[in-house]
This record gives C-alpha cells, structure tokens and sequence, in this order.
C-alpha cells in the first residue's frame, strides 16, 4: 500500500513537472491592422469604416475627459461632429503600439494616437484599449482616451 502511494505520488510530480506553459499567440499583428483600418477611414472621412473597430454592442464602453460612456451608438455620435462636412478634420496615426494578450479571445492594447496637419500635431495623448478577438477580426470592447496638456 505505502508503495503504491509512493509510487502515484511520484507519478504525479513527474506529469507536474511535465506541464508545457501555454502562450496565446501574439495578437499584435491583427490589433495593429484593425487600428491601421481605423485610422484609414478617419483619414478617408468614412465614419462607419472607422467606427468598424469597435464592437457594435451597447456594453462597449469609451472614457474620455473622465467620463464613462456605454455603447457603440454613443461613440458614433461622439464623432459625428468631427466628420462633418466643412468640419475641420485633421488627419490621424496611431503610434508606440504595444499588445498583450489577455488569453485566446482577448488583448489588451497601448498606443498614442495624433492628429496632425501638414508638420504640426494638433492634438495627441495615449489609450488604452481591452479588444476581443471576433469572427470579423479584433474588435474594441473598451477604449480609454486621454489627450495630452
């Protein structure tokens, strides 16, 4: 008796230390695409081609001036203003990305984003962004802007 709980205790540390670490694979390359996406259609004026990287849901949530707001249909009319026509509408880049993954199905993301006009940067600040992988791509679920003083 005493052997065989010897034996299954070892057996286990054996399998133990036999355990491969599991690392979800990099998400970078596909937060970086959609953002690149993002940014085209800011800077080709097409609203719903920039709002595509958000989760079209009513729980994606966006904070900004320190304000929480909830869902895909506040963002939109929160850049409405700025796709206006005869709107001043600078162009925008995202910068410094930095991805890491939150398991198979999630990311979370860093970067700065600028709008710019010719050589001058007319406003900038960094974000915070928690993604989830979807069946049409990385999608934003949560996205926390601040803009720089």
């Amino acid at each position: 008796m005493k052997r065989s709980l010897v034996l299954l205790v070892v057996a286990a540390a054996a399998l133990a230390a036999c355990r491969v670490a599991y690392y979800p694979p990099d998400p970078t390359a596909g937060v970086r695409a959609m953002l690149d996406s993002s940014a085209a259609g800011w800077n080709a004026r097409n609203l719903d081609k920039f709002m595509a990287a958000y989760a079209d849901d009513p729980a994606t949530t966006f904070v900004s001036g320190g304000h929480l707001h909830h869902g895909f249909a506040w963002i939109r009319q929160h850049y409405v203003p700025s796709f206006a026509a005869g709107a001043v509408h600078d162009s925008l880049r995202f910068t410094n990305l930095d991805v890491r993954a939150l398991g198979d199905e999630y990311a979370l993301g860093f970067a700065r984003y600028e709008l710019f006009r010719g050589d001058s940067v007319t406003s900038s600040g960094p974000f915070t962004l928690v993604v989830q992988r979807t069946s049409t791509g990385w999608r934003i679920i949560h996205d926390h802007t601040s803009e720089d003083r």
